[in-house]
């Protein structure tokens, strides 16, 4: 999960600059927008993990 602090990290500084620079503004915005899609991958990949491990484990 410290990935995801990272990725929401990277996310928000992306957003604070989009808000700063008017100028490239659009770009700050899609930056974030990439960053906020990881996130959403990296919570996707851990919640199939542990849903794995669970089926795993009532198999057994």
């Amino acid at each position: 999960m410290n990935r995801l602090v990272e990725i929401r990290s990277q996310e928000s500084l992306c957003r604070e600059r989009a808000a700063r620079d008017f100028d490239r503004r659009i770009f700050w915005l899609a930056q974030a927008e990439e960053w906020e899609q990881r996130a959403l991958d990296e919570i996707a990949y851990h919640f199939r993990e542990c849903n794995v491990g669970q089926m795993e484990l009532a198999r057994n």
